[in-house]
């Protein structure tokens, strides 16, 4: 792409240093977004993925500490020039301004994310009024204007509720409101339909992508479900064991997959075309403990194609393996197709 990326995610390493050994949750992650685009890290549960995007947004828990990398945004006045998140000071005023501001987060469970003691609309206009030159009243009308945007009904009863009287799609409707009411560029949505039923998370990935359309936003959106990404979108990121495994656009992770560890989650799924009454394709092995990360790839102990000596030595690198696709496989080492 000639198009210069709105965030840019390079070598990113963040370990947890606890007393029985470090965890190195996220080690050396990079990926871009750009402008208007969906961007999908998928990965099975304790890959990295939340403490990857917790990182873009400085908000990681003691005793987990950035070691390596930056994280890039691009300043919304002059997007040639960038801001390195990694060098500030994650309580200074720099970073509290880009928080809510021009990246925005939805988390897994509003219910843990809203205070209960105080209505919804006092803590939506607080992030308004944070982020904004506008007064108490200004605020609550911008707050209603939101909750109206996100479908809520009767926006001016409910802004004077509390999480308590909301249902679990309300919840999470109210907190998308909040994430986009001071019109931010970045959006994060961390598995943002967990915690909901199947109809209501239809519903709200409708929303994401509607909201998505018509504010040109970009979003980060953070799942396991490969279902989700498939619907949402438009370039994947594959995570396993803080590293990324393969990337690509979402056409050619689900129909041309290079890497082994994205081919044997895909045909894990379960699919309306496949043969009843046959046991699916599963991952042999588990993820091994954090504290007993395999030398060299970390998939090769459960990789059938692995390569002894190889993949159980060194890390590979990260080789080009299609249009705008790369895979960290020695598979694809010295193969001219795929060469920069």
């Amino acid at each position: 792409m000639t198009e210069k990326p709105i965030l840019s995610v390079r070598d990113l390493k963040v370990y947890f240093h606890l007393d029985e050994g470090t965890v190195k949750s996220v080690d050396g992650v990079s990926f871009d977004a750009y402008k208007g685009q969906v961007v999908g890290i998928v990965g099975e549960s304790g890959c990295g993925k939340s403490v990857t995007m917790k990182s873009v947004l400085r908000i990681v828990e003691p005793p987990g500490k950035i070691m390596e990398g930056q994280v890039l945004l691009s300043k919304r006045d002059n997007p040639d020039e960038y801001l390195d998140i990694t060098a500030m000071n994650e309580k200074g005023k720099d970073i509290r301004a880009i928080r809510g501001g021009e990246i925005a987060l939805i988390p897994q469970e509003p219910m843990a994310a809203f205070s209960p003691i105080h209505t919804i609309g006092n803590q939506i206009m607080e992030a308004i009024m944070l982020h904004s030159d506008v007064n108490k009243k200004e605020a609550r009308e911008i707050c209603i204007r939101a909750l109206s945007a996100v479908g809520m009904s009767m926006p001016e009863k409910r802004v004077d509720s509390y999480t308590w009287q909301l249902s679990g799609g309300l919840r999470q409707r109210a907190i998308i409101a909040m994430a986009i009411a001071s019109n931010p560029r970045l959006l994060i949505a961390d598995e943002p339909t967990t915690a909901i039923d199947v109809t209501t998370q239809a519903q709200i990935l409708r929303l994401l992508k509607d909201l998505q359309q018509e504010r040109n936003m970009s979003i980060l959106f953070i799942t396991h479900d490969l279902g989700v990404i498939a619907q949402m979108a438009q370039y994947v990121v594959v995570m396993y064991l803080g590293r990324v495994m393969e990337k690509g656009p979402v056409d050619a992770i689900f129909h041309n997959p290079k890497h082994p560890y994205t081919q044997a989650l895909l045909q894990s799924i379960p699919s309306a075309q496949k043969t009843t009454k046959v046991k699916l394709p599963t991952i042999s092995g588990s993820i091994p403990h954090p504290f007993n990360k395999p030398k060299g790839c970390p998939f090769h102990p459960r990789c059938t194609r692995a390569v002894n000596g190889k993949c159980n030595r060194d890390l590979p690198s990260e080789f080009v393996v299609g249009d705008q696709q790369f895979a960290s496989c020695y598979l694809y080492e010295g193969n001219e197709e795929f060469v920069r």
